[in-house]
Formats: structure tokens, sequence, C-alpha cells
């Protein structure tokens, strides 16, 4: 039994590589040919709709150059549409195009299925169990980050 921090750590660390191997991010079906980043940008704006660049830069932690970059990418694909932003005629909002939208949907399935492989050994109970540690954990990360911030 774990019972060092250091330890939990390093044993979490090994089973996040092992998650990532394993695949549940894998990226969107072969037929939309982006990559794990440009999955990143186009998951950011279905959650984000109208967003802008400076605000997917600083959700994603990335740059205003690099998230610009993968946006001219995604647009250029026909996954994304810029459009003007109506309170500030400077700046844009970022959409999914129905393209988009589809894609965004068949990976979200695809990522879900995934996780219901994983999931399936775990009794009902411990699966609740495990996502509310989880839910736990990432809220006390968050709330110092925020702290940090502030």
């Amino acid at each position: 039994m774990v019972n060092n921090l250091e330890q939990s750590a390093e044993q979490f660390l090994l089973l996040m590589d092992r998650l990532r191997q394993w695949g549940p991010q894998t990226a969107p079906p072969k037929e939309a040919s982006i990559s794990l980043s440009q999955l990143a940008l186009l998951t950011y704006s279905a959650s984000n709709p109208g967003c802008g660049i400076q605000a997917m830069a600083s959700g994603l932690k990335l740059s205003k150059p690099t998230v610009s970059i993968g946006v001219s990418q995604l647009e250029n694909a026909g996954f994304l549409t810029r459009q003007p932003d109506p309170r500030d005629g400077r700046a844009v909002q970022l959409f999914l195009t129905a393209k988009g939208q589809e894609l965004h949907q068949r990976t979200h399935e695809f990522r879900c299925q995934r996780f219901e492989r994983l999931l399936t050994g775990l009794a009902p109970k411990e699966r609740t169990t495990l996502l509310a540690l989880l839910e736990r954990a990432v809220q006390t990360i968050e709330n110092e980050e925020q702290g940090d911030i502030k």
C-alpha cells in the first residue's frame, strides 16, 4: 500500500503514462487528418463557442501564436470559422462549422467508448468513488491555481 506522498505521486505518474499509451485521448478518426493538438483546439471551441484566440490560449495554457496557427489550420480544413466579435470590431469569435461539430461528436463518442471500456472492470460503487476522488483532487489543484492568480 502506498502511503508516502512522493511514492503516490510516482505511482500516479506511471498510471497516467499507461493510460496515455492505452489511448482514451486517442486522436479523432483518421479520415479527419488533424493532430491531437488541433483536436484540443477543436474541443475547446466546442465547449466555449464564440471564444476568441486569447481566451482559447489562456484556457489551454498555450501561446497566442500557437493557437492562432492551429486555428488557421482548422479553419483551412473547414472545421472552424471566424466571425467578427460584435462587441469589439478588432476581435474575432471562433465557432465550429457543421463539419467541425460532426468531428467533435464522433471524437467525443469514441473517447467515451474508450473510457467505458476502462471503467467496465469496476463495480458501480467503485466507479463512483474513483470519479469522486479524482474530482476532489482536480478541484484542489484548480483552487490552488486560482489562489495563485489572485
